[in-house]
C-alpha cells in the first residue's frame, strides 16, 4: 500500500488534533517571548512611542509623555498576557463547551509560569530588568481572560436556554 491509501492511526489524529488546539497560544508565547529581547527595551520603545505621543500631544510635558509611555508598557503586559490566557483556555478546553474553574485554574497557573520565566529570561538580556510586578500585571491579564470567558459562556447559555424556552 502506499502512504497516500494507508489509513491514519489513532496517534496520528490525537497529535494533529493537539498541535490544532495549541499551536495559536505557541506561537503567542514565542510573541511574548520577542518583546523580551533588548528591542523593546523602554529606551527602544520610547524612540518610537514618544515621539508620536508628542506629535498628538504636543503641549504635554516630557515628564507627562514618559509617564504615559510607562503605562502604554505596562498595558501590553495585561493586553500578552490577557491574549494567552484565552489562547491557553483554547488549548485546554479541547473544543468542549462551556468554562470550567478547573480548567481556568490551570490556564492562569502557566499564564503565572511562563511570566515568570520570561521575567527571569530578562535578567540576562541587555537593558531589560525583571520585575514581580509585571509578573502580576500578567496574571492579572490572564485572570480577566479567563472571568471574560466565563462571563460569555454564562450568555451564551443563558441565552440558550432562553431560546429553548421561546421554541
Amino acid at each position: 500500500m502506499s502512504d497516500a491509501t494507508q489509513p491514519v492511526r489513532p496517534v496520528e489524529i490525537g497529535r494533529q488534533h493537539w498541535l490544532k488546539r495549541w499551536w495559536p497560544a505557541i506561537v503567542w508565547a514565542i510573541v511574548i517571548s520577542t518583546f523580551s529581547t533588548s528591542v523593546f527595551t523602554a529606551e527602544n520603545t520610547g524612540r518610537v512611542i514618544i515621539p508620536v505621543l508628542h506629535w498628538v500631544f504636543p503641549r504635554m510635558s516630557m515628564d507627562t509623555l514618559m509617564v504615559i509611555h510607562f503605562y502604554i508598557r505596562k498595558s501590553a503586559h495585561f493586553t500578552e498576557y490577557f491574549i494567552l490566557g484565552l489562547l491557553l483556555l483554547r488549548g485546554i478546553r479541547g473544543g468542549r463547551r462551556g468554562v470550567k474553574l478547573a480548567w481556568a485554574l490551570v490556564a492562569i497557573c502557566i499564564v503565572f509560569c511562563y511570566a515568570s520565566l520570561d521575567e527571569f529570561h530578562q535578567s540576562f538580556v541587555p537593558g531589560r530588568t525583571p520585575a514581580f510586578p509585571d509578573v502580576m500585571i500578567d496574571i492579572s491579564g490572564g485572570t480577566a481572560a479567563q472571568v471574560l470567558a466565563a462571563l460569555v459562556a454564562l450568555w451564551h447559555e443563558t441565552r440558550r436556554r432562553r431560546l429553548e424556552v421561546g421554541s
